[in-house]
């Protein structure tokens, strides 16, 4: 190995195949309706093709963090770059939904396998005084892929079909493969303690459970699932197994997640505070494009557009503040982009009107991006850029599980809230308008609200039908008409303005969890891990 290769070379090759998964999250999306027309398939089965990768990418990256550590990082991403590049090329073949289904879960098995070892890199590339630079660059990647994903996909499958979200993965995976091949240092294998069987099978298991559960709660009204399965059973299992994997974890002669993570402060503290963080974002993007696609009714590519200001500045500042970023400092920027950041979020729910123009959102939308940007660079580097080299896979497997487990119960929870808003306010306004109508017009008026309450998130986007009009007058059934569509507009714009508030109570309580952080300058004794001691060489060509 040279000691003489550029780390920024080698870090802009492992960004590109993290961009392309990252992608991947969001890219398909947009093709639900065009998959359904061109599969012959229903609803909840084509919510699989999108929902298996991000149920196997959830459940395997704390156990791919650690196989990198045992295995070396190249090789294993390599390894995860090739089963998702294989995995496009079969999903763009695929000609019914299983096989697409099935394609989709290869493809979470390579991007679990890919993802921590990108964060691990930085540690084995760059010396702790670098690192912040290294993570601004990441999160500019993520930001940058979040705009990304839904305005190309808006692109491909109008221009060149559905098939094309997939087979462009094949060229860029190809190019990647070469790049990292040519450009990233291997290193040595980790010391060979075996891979923890019984602990990956249980994590892996209870956060398959957690992903399922979370994802498929609102389709099955979080009830029965068939016969004596139901959700709140997965989501008990899913506890079972977790709690079953830390009593386990205190056991194992060779854990899947070193106890010097946990006994590590900051590691500790940053995970609560980017759980929060991605809770909040994930909630605040439903919210947002479910407002802007209904209650404005824009386009989906119109609302990708909305809101790229907040990707674009994201991805922008992330790069420049991780510049700056530093161990003594990355907690002042931490606070000073959570702040930021909540002011951004409380403007978007002051400004969120049924009535309100789209160009109002821009401003509140770079707010939030810019705060975002004084976000991921300093957490990512508290949480892993004060760590030992030996630690950095598993660590990494755990931050990006954090993210992602925090991206899948935001969406989740405050898809449930909105319901339950949106049906509480729409109830009462159609009890404060319904004497506005005649007496033979108020008991069919009264049941339709009622039935626009139950609907559930699923029919937000269809409006309110007018049914039951037929018996009256035209004037009065006008007016029936009009008063639904009021009530409807009504009740879900203050539910999803209600519901942004919590998303700023989120990140309130992730400012309160820096409190956990310690402030410093110089490193203190428990960021070097007593395991691994500097040594002459690291395997990556740079000596410690």
């Amino acid at each position: 190995m040279s000691g003489r290769r550029n780390p920024w070379a080698a870090l802009g090759a492992l960004c590109l195949g993290f961009f392309m998964i990252m992608v991947d999250t969001t890219i398909v999306n947009i093709a639900v309706p065009v998959l359904m027309d061109d599969l012959d398939a229903g609803l909840g089965d084509v919510l699989w093709v999108v929902n298996a990768y991000v149920l196997v990418y959830a459940a395997l990256l704390v156990a791919s963090g650690r196989l990198g550590d045992l295995l070396g990082q190249k090789r294993v991403y390599l390894v995860g770059l090739l089963l998702f590049t294989a995995a496009s090329a079969w999903c763009g073949l695929s000609d019914d939904v299983a096989s697409l289904v099935a394609a989709r879960s290869v493809q979470g098995l390579g991007a679990a396998l890919l993802t921590p070892q990108t964060t691990a890199f930085i540690a084995l590339l760059f010396p702790r005084e670098r690192r912040g630079a290294a993570y601004g660059m990441w999160s500019g990647v993520a930001g940058l892929a979040t705009i990304t994903g839904p305005l190309l996909g808006g692109f491909v499958v109008t221009r060149y079909g559905w098939e094309w979200l997939f087979f462009i993965n094949v060229p860029i995976g190809l190019t990647c493969m070469c790049l990292v091949i040519a450009l990233v240092p291997g290193q040595r294998a980790g010391r060979r303690t075996g891979l923890d069987l019984p602990g990956t099978a249980l994590v892996s298991a209870g956060l398959f459970a957690l992903a399922f559960g979370l994802l498929e709660g609102e389709r099955y009204d979080w009830g029965t699932i068939s016969g004596p399965l139901s959700i709140p059973a997965v989501l008990a299992l899913a506890v079972v197994l977790l709690l079953a994997f830390a009593w386990q974890q205190r056991r194992s002669r060779h854990p899947l997640i070193p106890g010097a993570l946990l006994a590590h402060r900051d590691f500790v503290w940053s995970n609560a505070v980017v759980a929060l963080v991605t809770f909040a974002m994930a909630g605040s993007l439903l919210l947002l494009m479910l407002y802007l696609q209904t209650a404005l009714d824009l386009s989906p590519l119109r609302a990708g557009l909305t809101t790229a200001p907040l990707s674009a500045a994201f991805g922008v500042v992330g790069v420049l503040v991780g510049r700056r970023s530093t161990i003594a400092n990355s907690k002042t920027l931490l606070l000073a982009g959570l702040g930021v950041y909540a002011t951004g979020l409380a403007a978007t729910a002051y400004t969120a009107d049924p009535g309100t123009s789209p160009w109002l959102l821009l401003l509140p939308m770079l707010v939030c991006g810019v705060g975002l940007g004084f976000v991921f660079s300093p957490m990512s580097n508290l949480a892993l850029g004060q760590l030992d080299r030996s630690l950095a896979g598993a660590a990494s497997g755990v931050y990006n599980t954090t993210r992602q487990v925090g991206n899948v119960l935001g969406s989740a929870v405050f898809g449930v809230l909105l319901q339950m808003l949106y049906a509480e306010r729409v109830v009462d306004h159609g009890r404060e308008r319904v004497g506005e109508l005649p007496p033979e017009a108020q008991r069919t008026f009264t049941e339709t609200v009622d039935d626009m309450a139950t609907a559930g998130l699923e029919e937000l986007g269809s409006g309110p039908d007018g049914a039951g009009t037929g018996g009256l007058p035209d004037g009065t059934a006008r007016a029936f008409e009009r008063l639904v569509d009021d009530v409807f507009t009504q009740g879900l714009g203050e539910g999803l303005r209600l519901a942004m508030l919590g998303t700023v109570a989120v990140v309130l309580l992730a400012m309160l969890s820096c409190r956990g952080l310690r402030r410093r300058g110089a490193p203190s004794k428990e960021d070097i891990s007593p395991v691994a001691q500097p040594r002459e060489s690291d395997g990556v060509g740079r000596a410690r």
